[in-house]
C-alpha cells in the first residue's frame, strides 16, 4: 500500500508484528469489566482488528473506533463493515470527547498527545456512572531505538530536510506509572490497575528492530520526509543501531509498557 506523504501510517508496515503487539492488548481486556449491551470508544483504533475483538469480548452494543489516519481507516471500515454495532470514525483524540459512554479505551495510542492531565480529565467525563477508563501506553523512550532516530534526525542532510525540526519526543508525556495513579485517583476512580509491564520480543535480528519501529516510532518522520531521504535515514539509522546494540541473531527487544485500568462511580 502507498503512503501519502500527509498521513505516513501504514497498516502493513504496523502489523508486520500483529502477534507481539497484540499481547499488551489482551493484558489491558482482562483487566476490563464487560459492558453488555454498553457503548465502548476504542481511540486510536488503528486497523479495527482489535476494536472487533474488544467489541465481542466485552459483549457491547456498540463499539466505535476513532482514528485520525485515512490508511487505517480505510482498513478498518471494509474489513468489518458487517460486524453489528461496530463503526469506525476519523477523529483526533487529542481533541475527542464523547458522552454517555461505558468504556473508553485506548491502546498505545495516547502516547501521540501532549497533556495527559487534561486528556485523562476528558475522557473520563464522557463516563456513565460506573464507567472504566482503560489504557496502555509505551514506556520505552530511553531505549537506544528511540533515542537514535533523534540523533540522526539532527544530522544533516535530515535535519535540514526537517526544516530544522525534529519530531517532538513523545516520551516527554507519557507520565510515571504512580503518577497516572494519583491521577485516576483524583478523578475519582474506586477501583484501579497500574502496573509497569515489560514485555520481551523475539526478534530474528537486531535489524529487525528497525521493522517494528517504522511501524510507530518512524511516522512522524516518514510523513515529513521524501522517499529517497526517508531510505537514506533508514539506512543511517540501521547502521547506528546495530553499532549500539551490536548484531545479534536473535535480538531480545525488552520493551516497557504501562498499563492503567480504573472503574469511576
Amino acid at each position: 500500500m502507498t503512503v501519502t506523504p500527509i498521513d505516513g501510517w501504514n497498516p502493513e508496515q504496523y502489523e508486520r508484528f500483529r502477534a507481539e503487539r497484540r499481547q499488551p492488548f489482551d493484558d489491558l481486556v482482562a483487566l476490563c469489566r464487560p459492558v453488555p449491551g454498553g457503548r465502548i470508544f476504542d481511540l486510536g483504533c488503528g486497523t479495527g482488528d482489535l476494536t472487533a475483538e474488544l467489541h465481542e469480548r466485552l459483549q457491547a452494543g456498540a463499539t466505535t473506533g476513532i482514528d485520525l489516519s485515512d490508511s487505517m481507516l480505510a482498513r478498518a471500515t471494509t474489513a468489518y463493515r458487517d460486524i453489528r454495532g461496530l463503526s469506525f470514525e476519523s477523529g483526533d483524540i487529542s481533541k475527542w470527547v464523547g458522552q454517555d459512554i461505558d468504556l473508553v479505551f485506548a491502546n498505545a495510542s495516547l502516547q501521540w498527545v501532549d497533556d495527559h492531565l487534561t486528556l485523562l480529565a476528558r475522557m473520563r467525563t464522557s463516563l456513565v456512572p460506573g464507567g472504566q477508563l482503560a489504557f496502555q501506553v509505551p514506556a520505552n523512550y530511553r531505549h537506544p531505538s528511540h533515542l537514535l532516530a533523534r540523533q540522526v534526525a539532527n544530522e544533516s542532510p535530515f535535519i535540514e530536510a526537517l526544516d530544522g525540526e525534529v519530531p517532538s519526543d513523545r516520551g516527554r508525556f507519557v507520565l510515571p506509572p504512580e503518577l497516572y495513579a494519583d491521577l485516576l485517583y483524583e478523578l475519582g476512580s474506586t477501583e484501579q490497575v497500574v502496573r509497569m509491564e515489560v514485555y520481551g520480543h523475539e526478534l530474528p535480528s537486531t535489524g529487525e528492530v528497525v521493522e517494528w519501529v517504522m511501524g510507530t516510532l518512524l511516522t512522524p518522520y516518514r510523513s515529513r520526509l521524501s522517499e529517497d531521504v526517508f531510505e537514506e535515514f533508514l539506512e543511517r539509522y540501521r547502521e547506528l543501531l546495530i553499532e549500539e546494540l551490536g548484531e545479534r541473531e536473535p535480538y531480545f527487544y525488552a520493551f516497557r509498557r504501562i498499563l492503567c485500568w480504573a472503574r469511576f462511580s
